[in-house]
């Protein structure tokens, strides 16, 4: 295989929530997580440990019709995604910190501040995942959620006013001379004057200028017009993708919809989730993953599955060991994307709903059991085939998961050479190898 010029990128997914892993009651899984910051404190300090570029932290604003429904489940308390990020900013050094903020539910010019004041805060490591939000309008005097195209064109005006605050005052504008008595510059500040359709955005922004002017855009497109915008802002992209074949074709249809924009393989890193399950040996790594089935709600990972992937059938009710059966299923306004990988894979291998929690996680990630070198056989496979740019990883219990996958699997990426052993730069974009894209 030929040696790629990109990075490998590794990421780490936390939900910010009680618990990282979907089997909350096995014995040695944190549950507490959302009241006790020392939790993801520990949780990031072992990513450094071992090497990982960034976190990335899940958000929603959901409303719960039916509190019934969240009843077994640890997804309702959740720390605010950058407030929590602005702690971790202060406990650790080399990580990359990414939250997920709705550009649906918020306002450019805060949330322009919000994240160019963590850019500042750790140093040069914030990254922002840009959503257009699966629902949640309800908790914003919205009666409906937005439509998925209007949803999206706001997202790319959106992107466009945050990004051109960033760049609304330049980092030398700021003189700070006693002497003269000049604090800055007045011709290297540039109001914004943005009107659209959407904004309409004065500026410039008053907040510290980031340390890597722009902090890495995130973004997890795989509708059209998902795509569209990933391939457009997105630096670091998210995809669920679980057969490299159809991981090839995604990412070359995002540098074929990337190069219209000027922009290829150096501008943007492709992560898909994996889930894994490592031990030292064979067997261990079984017994790890049979433990974490003994634990799972079954019925509610499958309607959580069900749910999120709109499939129209609830299959916690469908008889385990049956094969699947979809009719026609109604296309969703919310994931898109994983409602068409998951009802294809459904609809091509007729799995039983015992077989569908063996393969996917509640979110439609893929699991890996396996040894260190069996699992990073997988991950160099599908890197060194233009299959991906790296992986994020979805872990499915901490502190365990974490620490196994540190302990074990970063050093086998480490022999390969995939994995740096040390920190080769300060900032978030220059340990993914991303080129600053102002100087463009």
């Amino acid at each position: 295989m030929t040696e790629p010029k990109r990075n490998f990128a590794l990421g780490a997914y936390l939900t910010g929530s009680a618990t990282n892993g979907e089997a909350w009651r096995a014995p040695n899984e944190d549950v507490d997580a959302d009241i006790e910051f020392a939790r993801y404190r520990d949780y990031v300090s072992l990513l450094e440990r071992g090497r990982f570029d960034s976190i990335f932290l899940y958000d929603n604003v959901l409303p719960i019709a039916d509190t019934r429904a969240v009843a077994d489940s640890p997804g309702l308390p959740r720390w605010d995604t950058f407030t929590l990020l602005a702690a971790l900013a202060v406990t650790s050094r080399h990580i990359g910190l990414i939250g997920t903020a709705s550009t649906s539910f918020n306002e450019p010019y805060n949330l322009a501040r919000r994240v160019g004041s963590l850019d500042r805060l750790s140093g040069g490591r914030a990254g922002w995942n840009v959503v257009t939000a699966t629902g949640g309008g309800e908790n914003f005097n919205l009666p409906h959620h937005l439509d998925h195209a209007d949803r999206y064109e706001r997202a790319h005006e959106f992107v466009d006013v945050v990004t051109g605050l960033w760049d609304s005052v330049a980092p030398a504008a700021f003189l700070r001379d006693k002497q003269s008595g000049r604090w800055l510059d007045p011709s290297l500040v540039r109001p914004l004057n943005h009107k659209g359709r959407f904004f309409s955005v004065a500026g410039p922004l008053n907040a510290p200028p980031p340390v890597q002017r722009r902090p890495v855009l995130a973004q997890a497109g795989a509708s059209g017009p998902g795509r569209e915008l990933a391939a457009r802002i997105g630096e670091i992209i998210y995809t669920a993708e679980y057969d490299p074949t159809a991981g090839r074709a995604y990412r070359a249809d995002i540098l074929e919809r990337a190069a219209a924009y000027g922009r290829g393989e150096a501008n943007l890193r492709i992560l898909p989730g994996l889930a894994p399950f490592v031990g030292e040996s064979d067997a261990e790594a079984r017994e790890k993953f049979e433990n974490y089935l003994r634990y799972l709600d079954h019925g509610e990972s499958l309607r959580g599955l069900s749910s999120y992937a709109s499939l129209g059938i609830d299959l916690s009710a469908w008889p385990a060991g049956r094969p699947i059966e979809l009719g026609d299923v109604a296309e969703t306004n919310s994931h898109k994307s994983r409602q068409s990988l998951i009802v294809d894979w459904i609809r091509r291998d007729r799995p039983t709903p015992r077989e569908v929690l063996r393969r996917f996680t509640r979110g439609g990630h893929r699991i890996i059991v396996g040894t260190a070198r069996e699992i990073v056989d997988d991950m160099e496979g599908w890197y060194r085939t233009g299959a991906s740019d790296g992986f994020n990883i979805m872990f499915t219990s901490a502190p365990d998961g974490i620490g196994d996958f540190v302990r074990l699997v970063a050093p086998e990426l480490q022999r390969r050479g995939l994995l740096r052993t040390e920190y080769v730069g300060r900032t978030l974009r220059e340990n993914l190898g991303l080129p600053d894209p102002v100087t463009l």
